[in-house]
């Protein structure tokens, strides 16, 4: 009976402590937080790597399940937790991504594969402006004018 309260009361314990292992990893970029939050967006956007469970437009948080395709040991499962990501101005008008990652193993590394593709989201949509952006076609001349005849 006793050793029976003690395995609960340790696992309880044990349950209470593994969310408090979670770190924060902070990276600036020099871009403002909005063009950083559209790159967070469109990053969690991919439903084959995340599903989201919450965001905040206004405040730039959200709230995200890392999906993983099979966890090589026990440890993984058991350290999957929900992570967060927030973005916070910095006087430099550029913005610091803090993310809350509960788990980084020797087979997983969520915190990297995310900033990973955050870097990745922001180079593709500081690119597609230009690339969207038609160029002025030629002014049209008259057609009297093409065919070498003068305007009257």
């Amino acid at each position: 009976m006793i050793r029976t309260r003690f395995v609960i009361a340790a696992a309880t314990m044990l349950a209470m402590a593994l969310p408090a292992a979670a770190k924060t990893y902070k990276n600036n970029y020099s871009e403002p937080c909005s063009a950083v939050w559209s790159a967070v967006r469109d990053t969690l956007s991919n439903q084959d790597n995340y599903a989201v469970t919450q965001t905040d437009d206004a405040q730039m948080t959200a709230t995200y399940d890392v999906k993983h395709a099979a966890h090589v040991n026990i440890s993984g499962a058991l350290l999957q937790r929900a992570n967060r990501v927030k973005l916070v101005a910095n006087g430099a008008g550029g913005c610091e991504m803090q993310v809350i990652s509960n788990y980084s193993g020797w087979e997983h590394n969520d915190q990297g594969d995310f900033k990973q593709r955050v870097d990745d989201a922001l180079t593709r949509l500081k690119a597609a402006p230009a690339a969207e952006s038609p160029q002025q076609p030629a002014p049209q001349q008259p057609m009297m004018q093409q065919q070498g005849m003068p305007p009257k």
